[in-house]
C-alpha cells in the first residue's frame, strides 16, 4: 500500500517559525516500519521546531490512537502513540484513574509526551512522564523495531524519553496511570507580594501539596516584582455528580488578534485584575480536574491571541540555591522590556530528569509567552540565555525556537550519552529536524 505524501506548511503551537515540508499519514501500526526516515508528528502543542523539518518529511501519528489493553491491578495502559492524553483521561477518569503526570494541556500525543518527556504541577513529588512508562516500541532507522524501557536497554530508554522524536518513531507506550478518589480537586489560593514571598510560601512544609504552581506577574516592577498567586490542588472524593471533561475546546477563536491586544498596557490591566481575583481565594475550594490542569484548553486556537507573527515560549529552569537572584535578574529584564504576557507561570522541580536531554532538574521553572516581534524579540532571548547559563539554569527544548548551539551544550551536560545512542540507532543520521540542525544534534540547514 503506497502511503502517499502531501505537501504541508507547518509551525509549532507558537506559530513561529513556519516551514514547508511533506507529511505522511499511516493508518496501519505496521505502516511506521516503513518510514524510517519520517520525524513523528502529533498534535503541534510542542512551542518550536521541534517537529518540524524543511523540505523534509513528518509521520502524521493521528491516526494510530487505538488503545490496545488494561491491567486494573497495576494500573498499566498499552496504546498507540497517537493517542491523545485528552483521550485517556476522558475514557479512564470515570473509572478511578487519572494521569500520573500531565503537562498544561491535554491536547498532546502520548507519543509526544514522551519525546518530550513532560512534567506537570506534582513534579516534585512523581518526576517526569518517563518515571511512569514501564516499556515502548520504537522504530528506528538503523535497528528497525526495538522494544526498551528502564529495565530492558536504559541507554535507547533514556535518549528517547526527552529525545524529541530524534531517535526513532515512538509506536506503543506502556503506561502506568494513578488511581484517584474521583474527579475532584480541592484547591486553595496562596498570594505572594513579590518574588522573596513566593518562594518562602513554595518552601513552606505546612503548604505541601501534591500539585503547586503560582500564577506570576512577570510585569510587576519594584517592590512588587514577581507578585504571585500560589494554587495548591488535592484529589478529594465528591459525592456531586463529575464534572464536565471536555474532548474539544468549549469556542475557537477565530481570528488572529491584531497586535495593540497583547500591548504591555493591556497585559498590565488583565494582570491587575487576574491577581486580585485569584489573590482573594484563600479559602478551600472545589475544582474540576480541567479547570485546573488545562485552564486554556477551553479556548481553541488560542495561539491567535497573539497575532499573525505568533509568538514565543520560554521556559527556564535555575537551581534552587540560584532562584532567588537569578529569577529577580531575568523578571527585571523581562519587565523592562513589557514583553510578557498575561500567561507566566512558576513552579517548583523534584529531582533531575533521567532522560539524557530532559529538562528538569531541582529547582524552580519559570515559563511565560512572549509575542513575536523580530529583531527585540531574539535581542531578550540571548540575554535571557545569558542569564539562565550564568545561574547554572536550562532552557526547555520542546517549547524552544531559538537556542544557539554553543548555549545548548553548556546546559545539557549529558549531550554525549545521547550522541551516543544516536549513532547506534541512526549511523546514517536520517532523523532530523529543525531544532536538532539548529543545535548541531545532527547535519543540516
Amino acid at each position: 500500500m503506497d502511503l502517499g505524501t502531501s505537501a504541508a506548511r507547518l509551525s509549532g503551537w507558537g506559530r513561529h517559525p513556519v516551514l514547508d515540508g511533506h507529511m505522511v499519514r499511516p493508518e496501519r501500526y505496521g505502516d511506521l516500519d516503513r518510514l524510517p526516515g519520517a520525524l513523528a508528528r502529533g498534535l503541534g502543542r510542542s512551542y518550536g521546531d521541534a517537529a518540524l523539518r524543511r523540505d523534509g518529511t513528518l509521520c502524521s501519528m493521528l491516526r494510530l490512537n487505538r488503545m490496545l489493553s488494561f491491567d486494573p491491578a497495576t494500573g498499566v495502559l498499552v496504546a498507540e502513540a497517537g493517542l491523545s492524553l485528552a483521550e485517556i483521561a476522558s475514557c479512564f477518569l470515570p473509572r478511578g484513574w487519572f494521569l500520573p503526570v500531565t503537562p498544561g494541556t491535554k491536547f498532546v500525543t502520548l507519543g509526544g509526551a514522551v519525546a518530550a518527556d513532560v512534567h506537570g504541577k506534582n513534579h516534585h513529588l512523581d518526576g517526569c512522564i518517563s518515571e511512569h512508562v514501564p516499556w515502548l516500541e520504537l522504530f528506528t532507522p538503523g535497528q528497525g523495531m526495538r522494544r526498551c524501557g528502564p529495565d530492558e536497554d536504559p541507554e535507547l530508554f533514556w535518549a528517547t524519553a526527552g529525545g524529541l522524536g530524534l531517535t526513532g518513531i515512538i509506536g506503543t507506550v506502556a503506561l502506568r496511570l494513578k488511581p484517584v478518589p474521583g474527579p475532584w480537586l480541592k484547591v486553595v489560593h496562596h498570594p505572594a507580594r513579590d518574588l522573596d514571598q513566593i518562594l518562602e510560601l513554595f518552601s513552606d512544609p505546612a503548604l505541601d501539596a501534591p500539585y503547586s504552581v503560582a500564577w506570576i506577574d512577570c510585569l510587576a516592577r519594584g517592590a512588587r516584582l514577581g507578585r504571585s498567586v500560589l494554587m495548591l490542588g488535592r484529589h478529594v472524593e465528591g459525592g456531586d455528580p463529575a464534572p464536565p471533561f471536555p474532548l474539544t475546546p468549549r469556542v475557537d477563536l477565530p481570528c488572529d488578534l491584531p497586535a495593540f491586544c497583547l500591548g504591555s498596557f493591556n497585559v498590565r490591566l488583565f494582570n491587575e485584575a487576574y491577581y486580585r481575583l485569584n489573590a482573594g481565594k484563600t479559602q478551600p475550594f472545589r475544582s474540576g480536574l480541567d479547570p485546573f490542569f488545562y485552564p486554556l484548553d477551553a479556548v481553541g486556537y488560542w495561539n491567535k491571541a497573539y497575532g499573525s507573527r505568533g509568538f514565543v515560549q520560554y521556559q527556564c529552569v535555575l537551581p534552587e540555591d540560584e532562584t532567588r537572584k537569578g529569577m529577580r535578574r531575568i523578571l527585571e529584564a523581562i519587565s523592562s522590556a513589557g514583553a510578557a504576557s498575561f500567561l507566566a507561570v512558576l513552579k517548583k522541580l523534584g529531582g533531575q530528569g533521567r532522560g539524557f536531554l530532559s529538562f528538569p532538574r531541582p529547582g524552580f521553572t519559570l515559563a511565560l509567552d512572549m509575542p513575536f516581534r523580530g529583531k527585540a524579540t531574539l535581542a531578550l532571548l540571548g540575554h535571557l540565555d545569558q542569564l539562565v547559563l550564568e545561574h547554572g539554569g536550562r532552557v526547555n527544548l520542546c517549547k524552544d525556537a531559538h537556542l544557539g548551539r554553543e548555549s545548548f551544550q553548556a546546559m545539557y551536560p549529558r549531550l554525549s550519552r545521547w550522541l551516543a545512542v544516536k549513532r547506534r540507532v541512526d549511523p546514517e543520521g536520517r532523523l532530523a529536524s529543525s531544532l536538532s540542525a539548529r543545535l548541531g544534534l545532527t547535519e543540516g540547514p
